[in-house]
């Protein structure tokens, strides 16, 4: 992997060029490196397979030049990228490329300055998940394999199952999953910041869904870390205890519930509708439910909500962000409230300059400045990494969701009475638009009905859609549990930190299964 050092200089190369041209006004040149490590888990009891299939790794590296050029017309602004060539040339190219699509955007203000804020985190990351072996990332996904076997071979109820004549193998026992790592590498300079600054990244995931496919049973677990010393088979044991516990799953009517929200349906909607609504480029466009709502409740008193990009340990930590920024705690809801926005240094700069801005904020003068420190501008792309084919963005960090007086599980449960306990939902999507709030989701594991105070019999997987609105979901938050536990949402960079949530008046829809189709 390209080290940190190469890509300073090559940064200082590329910056050194493109500022010397007449016409260039201000530049910002980023460079990265990204790694992708993964091992994919695929264990079948009664089909020939690997446990571990071989290691896989996809990786590369290039750099990005946004410039503004000096026009008769105006300023006009362009971004370039080259890559996996970090020399003079490599510079030269994504320099044509700015220029030739540079265009005259009203609306930009100049590249990323300096903040009042310094930073806060560095000297981070794990050096051992830098430089991990194939070896030893096999053995990681073995590790999470094991974990997952032993559980199911000492299984009190699989036991009985495999004593009263169905053997184990005929179960149908599945693992599925992968154990990934992500190395990160970046170094940004630019016209306002013109000392390099480079950071270094790592994180190590894993997801593990368990099947015992003869009953319809399934559960799943992740696990996050930040350090390959941490590292433990938790995942697969939690996955294959959960497909236990869900077989003889049950249907669940049609009808509006109290729900007790796991941390990773907590995670999945903050994710995919709570942070996308409180970013600063969806209140530009008017698009988020919570238009005109700073400083006003969105959400019961209870509830707090906010982003820390500099915490140490967390695994969405950043040093700096891709704009050369430092990270840090965003507060977006304070005690039901809405005090705060995610934004880059762009849309910082816009919204506050845009004529329909306080209306379309709330606020207007400090009380929007500080709501919009630009603390999350970052380049994430699909698949992890910070890219250097693109702009910045605007993304979350590390989202920690906490509820005042939190109270453990029974005490939950008992007060709950009769409802649902939600463990994992898939395929969270905003309907009707993003500034409805409204969104749909499908409850796929790990979920239970609650019956007298107490966790009752499974819910069948895929048998029931949440359909309901963001703005009443919050509002309805009545009690929190104590543990706060870290989820990765499939395709995000953003990861959630939050406890279990109970929320009143859920609206539920039953979804017909294939054979009561046929019938």
């Amino acid at each position: 992997m390209t080290t940190v050092g190469e890509l300073a200089r090559a940064a200082r190369r590329a910056f050194d060029l493109a500022r010397l041209e007449p016409d260039v006004r201000e530049v910002e040149v980023f460079v990265a490196a990204n790694t992708s490590l993964l091992a994919r888990l695929c264990y079948t009891s009664h089909i020939p397979c690997n446990g571990v299939e071989e290691p896989k790794s996809s990786g590369g590296h290039g750099l990005g030049l946004h410039v503004v050029f000096e026009h008769p017309d105006g300023p006009r602004v362009g971004f370039g990228s080259e890559a996996s060539d970090l020399g003079p040339d490599g510079a030269r190219r994504a320099l044509v490329k700015a220029r030739e699509a540079a265009i005259v955007d009203p609306e930009f203000v100049s590249l990323p300055r300096p903040t009042s804020e310094g930073r806060t985190l560095v000297g981070y990351h794990d050096p051992d998940l830098m430089r991990i072996s194939d070896d030893r990332l096999v053995e990681a996904g073995w590790t999470v394999v094991h974990g997952a076997l032993r559980t199911f071979l000492t299984s009190p109820r699989l036991q009985k199952m495999a004593s009263d004549g169905e053997a184990l193998a005929r179960l149908g026992l599945i693992l599925g999953g992968d154990v990934s790592i992500l190395q990160e590498r970046m170094a940004v300079v630019s016209s306002s910041l013109p000392e390099v600054q480079t950071d270094e990244s790592t994180l190590l995931t894993a997801f593990v869904t368990a099947m015992v496919e003869a009953y319809e049973a399934k559960g799943s677990a992740c696990s996050i870390s930040t350090r390959l010393d941490h590292f433990t088979d938790e995942a697969g044991i939690e996955a294959a205890q959960s497909a236990v516990k869900a077989l003889g799953g049950e249907r669940v009517p049609t009808g509006d519930y109290t729900v007790i929200f796991g941390p990773q349906p907590v995670a999945d909607i903050v994710i995919n509708i709570l942070a996308p609504a409180c970013r600063a480029d969806m209140f530009y466009a008017s698009n988020t439910p919570f238009l005109g709502r700073l400083g006003r409740p969105v959400a019961a008193p209870v509830l707090s909500v906010y982003d820390d990009g500099a915490r140490r340990g967390l695994l969405g930590s950043k040093g700096l962000t891709c704009e050369g920024l430092p990270t840090g705690r965003t507060e977006l809801i304070r005690d039901g409230v809405l005090v705060g926005l995610l934004s880059n240094w762009y849309e910082s700069q816009r919204l506050q300059r845009d004529p329909e801005g306080a209306v379309k904020l709330g606020a207007t003068g400090a009380a929007a400045a500080q709501a919009l420190a630009p603390r999350n501008g970052f380049r994430f792309g699909p698949g992890g990494g910070r890219r250097f084919d693109t702009r910045p963005g605007v993304a979350a960090t590390n989202v920690v969701v906490e509820g005042r007086h939190p109270l453990p599980l029974p005490d939950l449960l008992r007060r709950v009475g009769h409802g649902l306990y939600i463990g994992r939902i898939w395929y969270t999507y905003p309907i009707n638009s993003l500034r409805a709030g409204d969104f749909t989701c499908t409850v796929v594991a790990d979920s239970y009905l609650i019956r007298d105070g107490q966790l009752g019999p499974p819910i069948r997987p895929n048998t029931i859609r949440i359909n309901d609105n963001v703005a009443t979901v919050l509002t309805n938050v009545i009690g929190s549990g104590p543990t706060v536990k870290g989820a990765i949402v499939w395709a995000a960079d953003e990861v959630v930190y939050a406890p279990e949530l109970v929320v009143s008046g859920v609206h539920v829809d039953q979804i017909a299964g294939f054979m009561e189709e046929i019938r």
